[in-house]
């Protein structure tokens, strides 16, 4: 059983235990809302793990962590964007989210969309856009469960 929490004082363990697990795993693969800033400087980091007003290259959003209840353990998390700008619009959609290495392959992030499109719609996003690239099977497949549909491909540039 999971259910999105803030990040409060009383999850700190499962906080570093997951993002311990996520940096030594040697994965590039850490959303970004939670790996751009030091999570080991806990009161700073609880502050910038959301964006509070619009800036160039942001727009506000908020994140959650898919907390298992019954193990007491962060599995994952989950970043919404409460609106999308261009750059959204092309790489990032609404929904960002990810599972930790060890706790994929057992249905948590599709569990974990479900959870975040209820809070979309708490928000008022009544239409939300996710993006994956094509690719990433897993990721695919936990947003057609919650009844994505493929509106388009696109292919990013690559830097020269």
């Amino acid at each position: 059983m999971l259910k999105l929490v803030k990040l409060e004082e009383k999850y700190k363990e499962q906080l570093f235990e997951m993002m311990d697990e996520w940096s030594n795993s040697g994965e590039k693969i850490i959303p970004y809302a939670i790996r751009k800033a030091d999570y080991h400087n806990f009161d700073l980091y609880r502050e910038s793990i959301e964006v509070k007003e619009e800036t160039k290259n942001s727009v506000p959003d908020s994140t959650y962590f898919a907390l298992d209840i019954e193990r007491n353990i962060f599995v994952g998390a989950v970043n919404i964007r409460h609106y999308l700008n261009n750059q959204l619009l092309k790489n990032g959609g609404h929904i960002g989210d990810g599972v930790r290495p060890s706790e994929r392959r057992k249905g948590y992030a599709t569990e974990m969309i479900r959870l975040a499109l209820e809070e979309c719609k708490k928000i008022g996003i009544d239409r939300v856009l996710m993006v994956c690239y094509k690719d990433n099977i897993g990721s695919r497949k936990s947003i057609m469960n919650n009844g994505g549909v493929l509106e388009n491909e696109h292919q990013p540039k690559m830097e020269k």
